[in-house]
């Protein structure tokens, strides 16, 4: 028998694969089973999802209301109403460092040097009241309230009072103002 023949009786006397009943069974089972476990576990996932995002959502807005708070929370009026309580007066030495400093401590555009007797003698001679109106109003070179418009007028004060002093003038610090007449300003 040649090649050929041998070859073509193998192919005509060969059947499929054979399946047992519990094989056929198992197959049809998986095939309907499986894709309807597939949609189930996927409509529960994006039921899920949406309820977890609602509250993402509520998460978010509450993360994005707190980083925009402090320009959002921004309120136009005098520090007292904005802050809770009665505002601190600062002292002459604590209202330097934070505004008068900059300038007197190196003497930038003409600024008397903090300590120099020479320096502040001229502005002593006008006395107190030409001095503080200087202060509060500025002049030259010189911001009204050194630039920080949120100091009191006590503050000012106590702060030019302060620094004066320091070049040996010997003015009285101001008193602070009855808690009558902090509460009406």
């Amino acid at each position: 028998m040649s090649n050929t023949e041998q070859l073509h009786n193998n192919q005509s006397g060969q059947q499929g694969p054979k399946f047992s009943l519990q094989q056929i069974v198992l197959v049809v089972i998986l095939a309907v089973i499986v894709p309807i476990a597939l949609v189930v576990m996927l409509v529960n996932l994006f039921s899920v999802g949406l309820k977890a995002g609602a509250s993402y959502n509520d998460q978010a807005q509450e993360a994005i209301a707190t980083r925009i708070q402090p320009v959002a929370g921004f309120v136009l009026g005098p520090a007292e109403i904005v802050a809770e309580g009665p505002k601190v007066l600062k002292t002459g030495k604590e209202v330097y460092n934070s505004t008068c400093a900059t300038c007197h401590s190196a003497g930038l555009a003409g600024a008397p040097l903090f300590g120099s007797a020479e320096a502040w003698a001229p502005f002593v001679q006008q006395g107190y009241d030409a001095m503080l109106s200087v202060a509060l109003n500025g002049k030259g070179a010189m911001p009204a309230r050194g630039g920080n418009a949120n100091l009191e007028d006590i503050e000012v004060a106590r702060a030019m009072v302060y620094m004066a002093n320091e070049a040996g003038a010997g003015f009285d610090e101001p008193a602070a103002p009855a808690e009558d007449e902090v509460a009406s300003e």
